[in-house]
């Protein structure tokens, strides 16, 4: 037992998990954009689906009753439907440097999807081979390095009243030294922040000052639901994309589980979420 506090990991990122690559591509012109978690060993994958309008990739074939259990990528990408060629582009990049499950003499390599709708006009469903070049640039790109903010997926985001974009943090248990953390591309119906629009719902948990220290002013602001004005009109445009990960070995049923107890911390960082305009998938 310890009373010691949860820490960030050495550098508050998704790769923090040893393991991992993130790779992000975007086109300011395009206003969208692309990220990809490359999984060089492959890794064990679950996916939990909130939302109540998901766009997704190769989801079904993660089911724990399923025979995969193991993934060499996972693509979040904006576009809406039209984001998920990104996802072919990735598994192509995949094949040709030989990384996938070998079945039947071949290479095939597994890339669960997620995308996020930001289109701003037609352009993104007249080009949907901008993903792919834009998959690809991701795949060239990933490292350990993970930029923040409008990049990669959500370049194009909003995040109720707010820009949206892509954040990252991780986390070390104290007494284990096991590390979790996570990746998201925010594109929410709901708000981040209470109705001062100052403070964030996350505020308990924020780590080493990274919502700048702000607590709730008031009692009423804890209690308020502020809808963003996208919500009061009616929403249709909205996600919120996730990665999550632990260097504790997990068999897939449990990795299910932290994907379910993921969505559990959307719901305590954002407010409304898993809307029926909302796509969250973990």
């Amino acid at each position: 037992m310890t009373d010691d506090p949860v820490r960030p990991g050495p550098h508050n990122r998704l790769t923090d998990v040893a393991g991992l690559d993130v790779g992000q591509s975007h086109d300011a012109a395009f206003g969208s954009g692309v990220t990809v978690v490359l999984c060089p060993d492959r890794a064990v994958c679950a996916v939990a689906v909130a939302g109540g309008a998901p766009g997704t990739r190769d989801t079904d074939a993660l089911r724990p009753d399923n025979l995969v259990d193991a993934v060499d990528a996972v693509v979040l990408s904006g576009g809406s439907v039209f984001g998920l060629a990104s996802a072919d582009a990735v598994t192509r990049w995949l094949a040709a440097r030989g990384r996938g499950l070998s079945f039947g003499g071949m290479t095939v390599p597994l890339t669960p999807a997620a995308v996020l709708f930001d289109l701003p006009d037609s352009r993104g469903a007249k080009e949907p081979e901008r993903y792919a070049d834009l998959a690809r640039m991701a795949c060239e790109a990933a490292g350990e390095a993970v930029a923040e903010g409008s990049v990669g997926a959500g370049f194009g985001a909003r995040a109720g009243s707010l820009r949206g974009g892509v954040g990252t943090a991780s986390a070390v248990h104290p007494a284990s030294g096991a590390t979790v953390a996570a990746l998201a591309a925010v594109n929410s119906l709901g708000e981040p922040v209470m109705a001062d629009g100052l403070c964030f719902w996350a505020w308990p948990w924020e780590q080493a000052g990274e919502f700048g220290g702000v607590a709730p002013v008031t009692d009423p602001a804890l209690r308020t639901l502020s809808l963003p004005q996208s919500a009061r009109a009616g929403g249709e445009a909205n996600t919120v994309i996730a990665v999550v990960a632990t260097d504790v070995a997990l068999p897939q049923a449990d990795a299910l589980r932290l994907a379910s107890m993921a969505q559990d911390g959307l719901a305590r960082a954002i407010r409304p979420i898993h809307t029926l305009f909302d796509g969250d998938v973990v």
